[in-house]
């Protein structure tokens, strides 16, 4: 996120020729860092040093990294499960947050094989709110020649996770109706503009502060949740992406079609220790004895996907919604104006390229 610059230290080696004494680093950089989970005010600007990339990890100098829903999970640690998922019980294993990146690479491990120093890549990172990032090759790709560092830098985690839903797991087809609740947040910005290309007809709720950006992205109906019930005033749709939602598992089958197809992405509400889990589960242990299918997932981190989705971007069909950019060391602020939803599309850490 710094200017490009020259120091005197050469970048530490990794064992491979491809990173160049040309292409110095420094051995300390700037970064956000956490040492307990909590608010947004358990993080803090610090020196730090520069991490160094694995075997089969590259070095990314960043130029701007994204703000999520997940991100914010990780840095309060809530609900408890995220903490028994490994990432830390009593306090981060990773004290550096951010996961979305864009950005320039410096160096690479040993065993990269897709990348060298120089190219330009977006993805996800281990700790992506910082001067330098260390990332596994195989959760990054090229970084689209048509958007610039900022929306390059919200794409990955929230792009793959609607292609995802939208392909993999809701099998979305030419001319099906899908509504996809949460169509002006991280996630479901992708949603909608990914549902269009693949030829649905695409319904997005929304706060009605949020409608016109909906519908600016493609949506063929916005509905103004807090002035439209979608379940009584609306018709029902073969797909119904429910993002990030608190809507209880008899209403959105109420609004699906007899042998519809309801995908939770993620959830909030619930409790302190499983969220949102426990709406995901009712809604899978009921599915085999009814005519709709009803599930969630986890999405695949993998370039596989991250490719899928640059290829979207690239001719066009999808373009990344920045909703502002923040200096590094309001990565604090930025996470209270995500929280409190004041936030469209996305938030993003750094300056464009």
């Amino acid at each position: 996120m710094n200017e490009r610059r020259s120091f005197d230290q050469p970048i530490a080696e990794v064992g491979n020729d491809r990173s160049p004494a040309s292409e110095p680093a420094p051995r300390q950089m700037q970064a956000i860092v956490q040492h307990r989970y909590g608010t947004a005010e358990v993080l803090e600007l610090q020196t730090v040093d520069r991490p160094e990339p694995g075997r089969n990890e590259v070095l990314i100098e960043v130029e701007a990294a994204g703000v999520d829903r997940g991100v914010w999970h990780l840095v309060t640690g809530l609900p408890y499960l995220v903490r028994l998922a490994g990432y830390g019980i009593t306090k981060p294993k990773n004290p550096i947050p951010g996961l979305d990146v864009a950005g320039r690479i410096v160096a690479v491990g040993p065993d990269v094989t897709r990348f060298q120093p120089g190219d330009e890549v977006f993805g996800i990172a281990k700790g992506s709110y910082a001067d330098y990032t260390a990332a596994d090759e195989n959760k990054l790709a090229h970084k689209p020649s048509t958007v610039t560092s900022q929306q390059a830098a919200v794409a990955a985690i929230s792009g793959i996770t609607a292609l995802q839903a939208l392909t993999d797991i809701g099998g979305v087809r030419d001319g099906q109706s899908v509504l996809v609740i949460g169509a002006s947040g991280g996630v479901g910005t992708y949603a909608v503009q990914l549902a269009k290309a693949f030829g649905a007809i695409v319904t997005g709720a929304s706060s009605a502060a949020k409608a016109d950006l909906v519908r600016s992205i493609g949506a063929d109906r916005v509905i103004d949740y807090a002035e439209e019930d979608f379940v009584a005033d609306g018709p029902t749709y073969d797909l119904i992406l429910d993002i990030g939602g608190r809507n209880s598992i008899r209403r959105l089958r109420r609004a699906l079609q007899p042998a519809g197809t309801l995908v939770i992405v993620g959830g909030e509400g619930g409790g302190r220790w499983t969220g949102g889990v426990g709406r995901q589960l009712r809604a899978m242990l009921l599915s085999p004895f009814v005519g709709q299918r009803l599930t969630t997932f986890i999405s695949t981190e993998h370039y596989t996907h991250i490719e899928r989705l640059a290829a979207h971007i690239e001719n066009g069909e999808v373009v990344p919604i920045v909703d502002r950019a923040f200096d590094l060391g309001d990565v604090p602020l930025a996470l209270r104006e995500l929280e409190a939803g004041r936030v469209r599309g996305k938030a993003v850490v750094g300056a464009a390229a």
